[in-house]
């Protein structure tokens, strides 16, 4: 079994889902959450993290941790030797995700409350991942300078899912199909 095949397996969406649909966690579809945001499709998440690569021992940034599904899956991926810090905008889903994330009794992970106005949390940067689960007008600067050089980022920007690798003289961009989801605040 591949690594995200087993952060699949070793944290289960149901656990992520408001109770009232805990009956659809096989559904391969998003659902709400509450704040008019979602718990993405299992496979657009399985794709982002596809693309991500992430690798035990990294420093991850989770933009829109939202249930704190992603978080959880992305710290499986990090090990315990890793750090995993998801970043969410409304309150009440930052407590949701936050209690989520500790039935997954993974330390090396954690969710903060968002600045508004503030994209990713540029005080702990850099990254050697970031990933992001809503969706900008535009590529954000202020979430690729806080990439390490020779980081990785995913990112639907205008229904196009993006792997923005930075270099030493810049960043590559690559496109990689098309996804909906909400938009980044």
């Amino acid at each position: 079994m591949d690594a995200v095949t087993a952060a699949f397996a070793a944290c289960p969406r149901t656990g992520f889902l408001p109770r009232s649909q805990r009956r659809s966690a096989s559904y391969d579809g998003p659902l709400s959450i509450g704040h008019g945001q979602t718990n993405s499709q299992p496979r657009t998440v399985e794709a982002m993290l596809r693309l991500l690569r992430v690798e035990p021992g990294q420093r991850v940034l989770d933009v829109g941790s939202g249930s704190g599904w992603s978080t959880a899956l992305l710290a499986h991926l990090t090990g315990g030797s890793g750090e995993v810090l998801g970043v969410e905008l409304e309150a009440d889903l930052v407590r949701f995700g936050s209690d989520n994330l500790s039935a997954t009794h993974q330390p090396w992970a954690s969710i903060h409350q968002a600045e508004p106005g503030v994209l990713g949390l540029p005080d702990k940067a850099p990254y050697d991942r970031i990933l992001v689960s809503a969706e900008p007008r535009s590529l954000p600067e202020e979430l690729v300078e806080q990439l390490a050089v020779g980081g990785r980022m995913v990112i639907p920007v205008q229904g196009t899912m993006l792997l923005v690798v930075r270099q030493d003289d810049g960043v590559e961009v690559t496109r990689h199909g098309g996804y909906r989801f909400v938009p980044l605040r």
